[in-house]
């Protein structure tokens, strides 16, 4: 390592006794100095060099002295430390010196091999402090970009220490959300600038501080549509409830949202989510000047066509049940098993619910009808249609009911 010193004193052989005793680390390049008479003289040096690594400064010299020196000093640089020189006994510059920020000292007549060791002892501290700002900074670094994708925590810990957790390509088992809404494609080729700019940064504003509270991953936002990871990059035992919670927090912001757009004269669509858990391939992929954290696999084509089932079925959320069986307490109704397009094998699908919405009455006489047309027996179709004269909102149940009075039977459904 080459290190820079600035060395500043009016006396005028101090110059050569330096170069002349450190002849040897020059020689080498581990040393090199610089020379200025007073701290006026100084600063321009520094001004003019702002590789110095160190400043050697006498205390008593004509124009500015090395008092208000350090004082200039410490506005500056961080990591440029400063050893003043003083005359044996003047124990009181020597200590104001120190109060203001001095490295250290050395005294006059100056002993040289003190002034080595002094000068070495520095050298080392600078380097300490200039690595840990060098880390300080690449974590805020870090930190900004790893937000864009990451919870706040998770975001803390990558950027903290990027050892803890891999972000190279591995495979893994995972949970993935995918959210759209429908029609906004439409909708966004009638909406002003002024208007979309607003709408679509309060949703996906809304959206996005979601996911993260629930320390998910958003993997990719196109449009209106998030693609959100569970258990990647980080550990999470619990990453399938944490979907399935985190989809129900998502539906209840986007029915809020929609209404609020809706009051304001916007036709704006339902927001339809779609969760699936199993193996994935995650990572950061791309080329030397872009990257995204993804994920790759049969796992996340799933999650996409649940998310696009609602749209037949008349349900918001969707989710497999591979997620619901790992989701701890999870309650909901079954919506059958979903032959879902380019699949030969038959899914379990589900429709999460609330707590609340589970222990309505209306959800058990759904789980009854269910049951009866699981079985073939003929009165589903009352059943089914008892609930939807109660309750005509209830577009899952409408679409058994269609699905019975148009001679089908069972629970297994082939998607288009």
């Amino acid at each position: 390592m080459s290190a820079k010193i600035l060395v500043v004193d009016d006396e005028p052989d101090l110059k050569g006794l330096i170069l002349q005793k450190f002849r040897r680390q020059i020689r080498d390049g581990s040393l090199s100095f610089l020379f200025a008479h007073d701290g006026v003289d100084a600063l321009t040096v520094l001004d003019q060099n702002r590789d110095v690594d160190m400043v050697l400064s006498d205390i008593n010299m004509p124009g500015m002295d090395g008092l208000s020196l350090l004082g200039k000093l410490q506005d500056g640089d961080e990591s440029l430390s400063t050893v003043i020189v003083s005359a044996y006994g003047d124990m009181a510059n020597i200590r104001s010196a120190m109060n203001r920020g001095a490295f250290d000292f050395v005294t006059k007549p100056i002993d040289f091999i003190d002034l080595e060791t002094t000068i070495a002892k520095t050298i080392r501290h600078v380097g300490i402090l200039r690595e840990a700002r060098r880390r300080q900074l690449a974590a805020e670094r870090a930190h900004a970009s790893l937000s864009r994708y990451f919870s706040p925590n998770l975001a803390e810990r990558l950027a903290s220490d990027g050892q803890t957790i891999d972000l190279g390509g591995q495979r893994r088992e995972i949970a993935t959300l995918f959210t759209d809404v429908t029609g906004f494609t439409t909708l966004v080729e009638t909406l002003d600038p002024e208007v979309l700019q607003p709408l679509l940064n309060d949703y996906l504003t809304g959206m996005t501080e979601i996911v993260f509270s629930h320390d998910g991953t958003v993997a990719k936002i196109v449009g209106d549509a998030l693609h959100v990871l569970f258990r990647a990059p980080g550990e999470q035992p619990d990453h399938a409830t944490r979907a399935v919670m985190c989809s129900l927090a998502l539906d209840a912001f986007a029915r809020e949202f929609r209404q609020l757009w809706n009051d304001r004269g916007m036709a704006l669509g339902v927001t339809r989510i779609g969760v699936h858990a199993g193996p994935a391939i995650v990572g950061s992929f791309g080329g030397n000047r872009f990257f995204e954290y993804t994920a790759y696999g049969d796992t996340i084509n799933v999650a996409a066509r649940l998310e696009a089932a609602n749209k037949e079925l008349g349900t918001t959320i969707c989710v497999s049940g591979d997620v619901a069986s790992r989701a701890e307490g999870f309650v909901g109704r079954p919506i059958g098993d979903l032959i879902l397009k380019g699949r030969s094998e038959p899914m379990r699908a589900l429709e999460p619910l609330k707590p609340a919405e589970f222990a309505d009455p209306r959800t058990a006489t759904y789980l009854k009808a269910f049951a009866m047309m699981e079985l073939g027996e003929p009165g589903a179709i009352s059943a089914f249609a008892g609930l939807v004269g109660s309750c005509g909102t209830d577009q899952l149940a409408s679409f058994h009911l269609k699905r019975l009075l148009n001679g089908t039977t069972g629970i297994r459904i082939t998607l288009n």
